[in-house]
């Protein structure tokens, strides 16, 4: 699935994922492929994106919502920092 994730000022990330994680208000809300549309208020905590290749990518929210329609993935964050806080993790 395609999952982007920007803020108010510029897309911080984009790519090919088979799993995301965010902190929505009521708990944490896992994204497969072939999920049914949803949108979501997020709450502070971390948003956790497995990509097709490569290490896995976290991104501390403070507060944005997530939108999901079809196998498209959107996360939008009111505020972030430069795109250097996505780090890799280990899986």
């Amino acid at each position: 699935m395609k999952v982007e994730v920007v803020s108010t000022h510029a897309s911080l990330w984009s790519g090919e994922a088979t799993s995301v994680v965010v902190p929505a208000a009521n708990g944490d809300l896992g994204i497969l492929p072939g999920r049914q549309p949803v949108l979501a208020v997020l709450r502070p905590g971390t948003v956790r994106i497995t990509p097709e290749t490569g290490a896995g990518l976290t991104y501390d929210v403070t507060e944005g919502f997530v939108s999901v329609d079809e196998d498209l993935v959107t996360v939008v964050l009111e505020t972030a920092d430069e795109p250097a806080a996505l780090r890799s993790t280990e899986q």
